[in-house]
């Protein structure tokens, strides 16, 4: 199914539909994709510098190993997606729904952030969003990052440029026709980005979500997608498509 273009409707409904796929993606996951001992569960984002996840996270020892037979269908072979980065360089930086991977239902291991329009729609919210996922991968918690929407001309590189130029300013140039992003991030010695740029009309392609270094499994984002999509209103589903809102009938 080709993704949508989501800018031709209100916030709103693009919130609803986050909620539902949120749940779908938690649902795949915890599936057999995981291994045994990890679940993913689906949380509310918590206030401004989400104390109450980040004070507890924080360690310098790599998470469980799990024994080849406990991994579901997480693998160790590297990710392949369009672009790949990497840097040792130290971090300078310092109510909707997210998806938590945690072990053992305790310590968080990853985090897949959907990005909703309001992520980007002032310099506050967008300095928010790349400074909790920064603290993420400075706590070791590895970080998938879905943004389904356009550079805005707070982040012109879009989303992953805003939050890579945090750990390492580089160059980023989309490729024609693909400015979405899909970007997960691996923490370690070595942080790494492998990012897949999209556009509107494309198939979303699964994307690697670590859970240990040199440890992911593969998110099965359109099939979640789809189904998400078939499930929303029909209503929805038209304004989406057209752009066209339904007019209110008169009483």
């Amino acid at each position: 199914m080709p993704i949508h273009d989501w800018t031709r409707v209100p916030a709103g409904l693009f919130h609803d539909f986050h909620q539902s796929w949120s749940i779908r993606i938690k649902d795949a996951l915890n599936g057999g994709r995981l291994p045994k001992g990890v679940t993913a569960l689906v949380e509310q984002r918590a206030g401004p510098m989400e104390a109450d996840l980040l004070a507890i996270e924080r360690r310098t020892r790599p998470p469980h190993s799990w024994a080849a037979g406990d991994r579901g269908l997480a693998t160790a072979e590297e990710p392949r997606t369009r672009i790949v980065r990497r840097t040792s360089k130290e971090f300078y930086s310092g109510r909707a729904n997210r998806i938590v991977v945690k072990h053992h239902l305790g310590r968080t291991i990853a985090v897949i952030e959907i990005v909703s329009p309001g992520n980007k729609d002032s310099r506050a919210a967008l300095r928010d969003f790349v400074e909790k996922t920064t603290d993420f991968l400075r706590a070791g918690i590895h970080v998938l990052v879905i943004d389904l929407f356009p550079p805005t001309p707070r982040d012109p590189g879009g989303i992953h440029k805003a939050v890579w130029d945090e750990i390492s300013e580089e160059p980023f140039v989309f490729p024609e026709g693909k400015d979405r992003t899909l970007a997960s991030y691996e923490t370690g010695s070595e942080r790494t980005a492998y990012v897949e740029p999209v556009g509107v009309g494309d198939r979303l392609p699964d994307m690697p979500l670590f859970l240990a270094n040199d440890l992911h499994v593969m998110v099965p984002l359109e099939p979640t997608y789809e189904a998400t999509w078939g499930a929303s209103p029909e209503e929805l589903r038209l304004a989406v498509e057209t752009g066209i809102l339904p007019e209110p009938e008169v009483e």
